[in-house]
């Protein structure tokens, strides 16, 4: 008697293996035994079979059925999660969205699944790896397999991925939307960036020295090489960051100060290193600039740093 068929369309003998065995490990923890139920596949080239079959009658099968099916849906929701997500984000990203470029698919791909964010609790981030999303998308799977398999014993895997799948769809085009955004983001942070270094690159130095001081937090202080304040009114400011203005923060006026003065070196005095903006000034002056972190001038700014702090490039 059949529980339960999954049909497959056009997949390797592997695939439908694979599967097969992850449906027999997810069911044999129901520990019913007494049903006798059995699993086997059948493939060809053209399709595949996946049956679940007992030998009990029809009452008794429908009470086997109603155990089997949460557990069921549950191992076809991972699975579509695991082997089939990414491809049907990617046809969302190309049918939708109009991204052809392999380069621009896979720098959008990247956005969705950033590690970062998988164990960060962070439950409004809606990336692929988010664990809280991964489980809201999961649990969507799981309610449609369930109404499916109740409706029916037998399912085609393929079918449901093309017709019941519009909530769960709606959740990948939210990740989508915010992968494009983060991507189009980025790639005019860097084509500002691009066109600072150009701009550094043709410009004259006009002094030999600057030394930043950053104190900590968004404090930070720009002197000469006497170690005297800067003014950067006293410079012939052929480059205003004009890009910036309508949402001026600490870090562009640092950014247009430096570009104003013109150095020939710049030191970075820091105990962060990794700070966005010291990154970001290392990215625009790129060997212009030397991060310290222990130092005379450090000392007297920043306090005594511990001995392994040295000077780096």
């Amino acid at each position: 008697m059949e529980l339960f068929t999954i049909v497959i369309m056009k997949v390797d003998e592997s695939y439908v293996r694979s599967l097969s065995a992850q449906i027999e490990r997810e069911l044999h923890l129901l520990h019913i035994v007494e049903s006798g139920w059995t699993i086997a596949y059948e493939w060809t080239e053209t399709h595949a079979y996946i049956r679940l079959e007992s030998k009990l009658t029809d009452e008794e099968v429908s009470a086997v059925q109603g155990q089997m099916r949460p557990n069921l849906a549950g191992v076809l929701a991972d699975h579509i999660i695991a082997d089939k997500e990414s491809s049907i984000l990617r046809n969302l990203l190309i049918k939708e969205f109009k991204y052809e470029a392999k380069e621009d698919l896979e720098a959008i791909e990247g956005y969705c699944k950033p590690a970062v964010y998988a164990d960060t609790g962070m439950e409004d981030s809606p990336v692929l790896t988010n664990s809280f999303g991964i489980q809201r998308r999961r649990q969507v799977l799981v309610d449609q397999l369930m109404l499916a398999l109740e409706e029916t014993s037998r399912l085609s895997l393929d079918g449901f991925l093309h017709f019941r799948l519009q909530d769960y769809t709606d959740e990948l085009r939210e990740i989508a939307e915010y992968a494009i955004d983060e991507y189009m983001m980025d790639r005019q942070y860097q084509e500002f960036i691009s066109l600072l270094q150009y701009f550094v690159y043709i410009q004259e130095a006009k002094i030999p020295i600057v030394h930043l001081i950053h104190k900590g937090g968004h404090e930070f202080v720009i002197l000469n090489d006497r170690m005297e304040l800067i003014d950067a009114n006293e410079f012939d400011a052929s480059f205003k960051m004009e890009m910036l203005e309508k949402d001026i923060n600490f870090e562009d006026m640092i950014v247009s100060t430096l570009i104003t003065v013109s150095p020939a070196n710049i030191y970075i005095h820091t105990r962060d290193a990794d700070m966005t903006i010291i990154k970001t000034i290392r990215q625009i002056f790129e060997d212009r600039t030397t991060v310290c972190s222990y130092c005379r001038t450090c000392d007297i700014y920043l306090g005594e740093a511990k001995k392994q702090d040295q000077l780096s490039p």
